[in-house]
């Protein structure tokens, strides 16, 4: 007689899995699962607020390029708004382009290629601050552009405002 391992002898006549042998794998799935959505939250905002850091970065880089290309006399005073301390007078001025000062060809000097999308609001409708403006404000003097921020209304994961980025 052929020796039966423990498993045969419950399983006499079957060799698919019991009722019991389901559910119970099936509980240990969902527990598993349960565990692993709070890090995948968590995962996911990281991710974006990178990704907002990033783009607060590249936007902020452009208006600095834009101002020190402006006071240096790079960029035709006729399209610069002299009241805004050489700032642009919007985002949509990084993206367009400036004419050159000096160039008889009419080309543009372009900040950015795009106006970025924040990755909280999913909108290209970023919070503005002038340079006249003052640093807590939430309202845009509307003079030049000096500062973006994020106009989503939530905490990070290090407890601070996406406002205040």
């Amino acid at each position: 007689m052929a020796k039966r391992t423990p498993l045969q002898w419950f399983r006499k006549s079957s060799s698919g899995y019991t009722f019991i042998e389901i559910i119970v794998v099936t509980g240990i799935m969902a527990i598993l699962a349960t565990a692993a959505l709070p890090i995948a939250r968590v995962s996911m905002k990281r991710q974006r607020e990178m990704e907002l850091k990033r783009v607060l970065r590249e936007v902020r880089g452009a208006i600095d390029t834009f101002h020190d290309w402006a006071q240096n006399g790079l960029l035709s005073q006729t399209e610069l708004n002299m009241t805004a301390e050489n700032y642009p007078s919007s985002l949509e001025q990084l993206v367009d382009g400036v004419l050159l000062a000096n160039d008889a060809s009419g080309r543009k000097k372009k900040f950015l290629r795009r106006i970025p999308v924040d990755p909280f609001t999913g909108t290209t409708d970023w919070g503005k601050r002038a340079y006249t403006d003052a640093a807590d404000t939430k309202v845009w003097g509307g003079s030049s552009v000096f500062d973006i921020y994020s106009k989503f209304d939530g905490k990070a994961l290090d407890g601070t405002k996406y406002r205040d980025w």
